[in-house]
């Protein structure tokens, strides 16, 4: 066994003596506590290698404090020994570790059979970055998972993941999963908990990796062990659903402002323009001044939703199409004028109101007059003005900002 020290003092990566060289593949697995099982998974994913006809490496990532460790490293695995940190966060610690150019995740409890390996490396070769493993396409044992998991939780996420992003998987929680290193660095995960999976996905999507899904085998835990979701009580599978819910909402929060913005504004426009100059009748629907204060309203807020939903395309780009596309649609110095026109119009719809109040002794009209329709059009158009301005400033800012960070490399 060879011990090196890292620049993290509080990270060291044990090498067994029949350690491997210039791997094809690297299997980094989290490992915490697995000592039931890590031997035979050890094991297996040496079947595994051999099956595929692949050279490659085994790095177990351990916080345990029981005999993981030794066991793993017994078998021939190299270990990475890391605080206990999170499962996100063990990719995370691993990355700079993983010596193969593919890479493939999963779990040391033996619930995932990793001597199935050809799949994941058949779809490497075909030119795959990101190959996502399914149990639905694989087998369930009998067991495996709890039936709310199984028949409910999984489906239902996976539904609410497809509409969300347009993709089109069929187990988003599936721990057996592979992605090139490259594609993993360029991901720069976050997440130090269950949410890196989700986190995984929404931007391989985003990143427009080429992605496949491959069938996979999925057994029931073995005999006196207890997963980490019962160990942590019987609340701990609900955080996690919300944990990855919450991750799918933020990477994704486009879907909540773009499509919707521009219905609402739709909504609004229509709402108000068409009362520019007195009240409307549609056969027996009589529209007034309130219905146009309704209009500039849901224009006010369906307008600010949608440019939030740009800013929100341009921050999670990962291909620099968004950018390319708003910048483009919104160059600065037009738009800023655009917004500066709108607000003169406002303003110059709003006179005729200003005169007849000062004219009045200060006193509004109360009647649905031609300068209180023309003035709530001014209103809709003073608004969109100032908020094309302000997003104009937000849009090209978030521009830059994730042009350098495409650019960006820290290697």
């Amino acid at each position: 066994m060879t011990t090196t020290l890292t620049a993290d003092p509080t990270i060291s990566l044990l090498v067994p003596p029949d350690d491997v060289a210039e791997p094809e593949l690297s299997i980094v697995i989290p490992a915490l506590n697995e000592q039931l099982t890590v031997s035979d998974f050890v094991a297996w994913c040496k079947e595994g290698l051999t099956n595929a006809g692949i050279v490659g490496e085994i790095l177990i990532v351990d916080s345990s404090d029981d005999d993981t460790a030794e066991l793993a490293l017994a078998g021939g695995a190299r270990v990475l020994r890391v605080p206990k940190r999170g499962l996100g966060r063990a990719y995370i610690d691993a990355l700079p570790f993983v010596r193969g150019k593919w890479i493939v995740m999963g779990d040391a409890d033996c619930t995932y059979d990793f001597r199935g390996l050809e799949p994941f490396v058949a779809g490497f070769r075909d030119g795959n970055e990101y190959v996502m493993g399914s149990r639905w396409k694989g087998s369930i044992e009998r067991g495996a998972m709890p039936a709310l998991h199984q028949y409910f939780g999984t489906p239902f996420t996976t539904w609410i993941l497809n509409r969300l992003y347009s993709s089109h998987f069929s187990d988003i929680h599936c721990g057996m999963r592979g992605i090139t290193r490259d594609a993993l660095e360029r991901m720069n995960l976050q997440s130090q908990s269950w949410e890196y999976a989700s986190e995984m996905m929404l931007k391989s999507v985003q990143m427009q990796l080429r992605t496949t899904e491959v069938p996979v085998t999925f057994l029931k835990d073995r005999e006196g062990r207890l997963s980490h979701h019962k160990r942590s009580g019987w609340l701990s599978p609900f955080k996690a659903a919300w944990i990855n819910l919450r991750a799918m909402f933020i990477y994704g929060s486009d879907f909540f402002l773009f499509k919707p913005g521009i219905a609402l504004t739709a909504l609004g426009l229509l709402l108000t323009l068409p009362l520019s100059f007195g009240d409307v009748e549609i056969g027996p629907v009589g529209l007034s001044l309130n219905s146009q204060f309704l209009g500039v309203a849901i224009f006010a807020v369906g307008f600010q939703t949608f440019l939030l939903g740009c800013v929100a395309q341009v921050l999670f780009d990962y291909t620099g199409r968004h950018s390319r596309r708003w910048r483009r649609v919104f160059p600065y110095t037009r738009t800023v004028l655009i917004g500066f026109g709108l607000v003169v119009l406002g303003v110059a719809c709003a006179i005729p109101l200003v005169v007849t109040y000062t004219t009045s002794d200060l006193a509004l009209q109360r009647a649905n007059t031609i300068q209180n329709h023309l003035a709530l059009t001014g209103l809709a158009a003073l608004i969109a003005g100032a908020q094309l301005f302000v997003f104009t400033l937000l849009l090209h800012g978030a521009v830059a900002a994730t042009t350098r960070r495409r650019s960006y490399d820290p290697h």
